[in-house]
């Protein structure tokens, strides 16, 4: 079965270099008021290692589509207009954290989610409006019910960013699967740099290693956000334990145990544990094969 025609447009979406002008000017309102912090992490969804905006995404959709349920039925009136208003007032922090994901993105993912925003803020409006009808003793069905067509367009867009485009998902869960169990040997000590980023290839993984001494750390090198390579960013350090950010939207994560320690990723780099077995660094990847 193939996609069907009316859905395949989508695609152009992609390539609407037409979009760029506003997708851009959007993009850096957004970063100038989201400066890196804790806010945006949480925005991210660092603390629950997932996204937080699907999850968020919960409540003004859940409460617009109970409402329209609702309006189905006699007498119900007042119960869809409290769900509707649930929604409006959650759409704007639910808003909020989707903007921090997509001001992270690439220019395809700009340009599909600059359509998705447009979309739900119309229907925002659209829902706004209905309340305030409901709330004059009108109906307010007509665009309520106009707002869920609305807002699903935008909710499929929404779906096309996170599973065509991967704005969201893990680009580094391959690793594992990929790798055979034990025990390889990825060069000797004593080439590797002190304090230096390197790369090196295992197998058709690449690796991120950093020298400290005689303590070797070893993480996947793909970053888990949008693939940037971490052997090409910067050493920091978190309380004394070394970090690399990615060079390209600048994901931080623990040298020693791959862990994210800044967003946007919210998934953690695979990370090795090493050995030197006569001058060679040894490394196996738990759960690996």
């Amino acid at each position: 079965m193939k996609t069907l025609r009316p859905l395949q447009s989508i695609d152009k979406l992609e390539n609407a270099a037409a979009l760029d002008p506003v997708a851009n000017k959007v993009r850096d309102v957004v970063q100038a008021v989201l400066k890196p912090g804790a806010l945006r992490d949480i925005l991210h969804g660092v603390p629950i290692g997932h996204p937080l905006h699907p999850l968020m995404i919960l409540v003004p959709t859940g409460s617009w589509l109970s409402a329209a349920v609702l309006d189905l039925l006699p007498g119900s009136n007042k119960a869809s207009a409290v769900l509707i208003g649930t929604g409006v007032a959650s759409a704007a922090p639910t808003a909020l954290a989707g903007w921090a994901d997509w001001s992270e993105g690439h220019e395809q993912q700009l340009r599909v989610g600059i359509v998705h925003a447009t979309a739900n803020l119309i229907a925002v409006g659209l829902y706004t409006g209905s309340l305030v009808q409901r709330l004059r003793g009108r109906s307010g069905k007509l665009l309520s019910y106009t707002g869920l067509v609305v807002v699903s367009a935008g909710g499929f867009l929404g779906g096309h960013m996170s599973y065509r485009q991967s704005l969201g998902a893990n680009h580094n869960e391959d690793v594992p699967h990929r790798i055979e169990a034990g025990w390889h040997s990825i060069g000797s000590l004593e080439e590797l740099q002190e304090g230096k980023l390197e790369k090196r290839v295992l197998g058709e993984i690449p690796l991120v290693v950093f020298r400290r001494g005689s303590e070797v750390s070893v993480l996947s090198n793909t970053c888990s956000h949008l693939s940037g390579p971490l052997n090409e960013g910067e050493v920091t350090f978190d309380d004394g334990n070394p970090c690399v950010v990615c060079p390209w939207h600048n994901s931080g994560f623990s040298l020693k145990t791959g862990e994210v320690v800044q967003g946007p990723a919210t998934s953690p780099q695979h990370s090795f544990e090493t050995r030197v077995i006569a001058g060679q660094v040894e490394v196996s990847l738990p759960n690996a094969g």
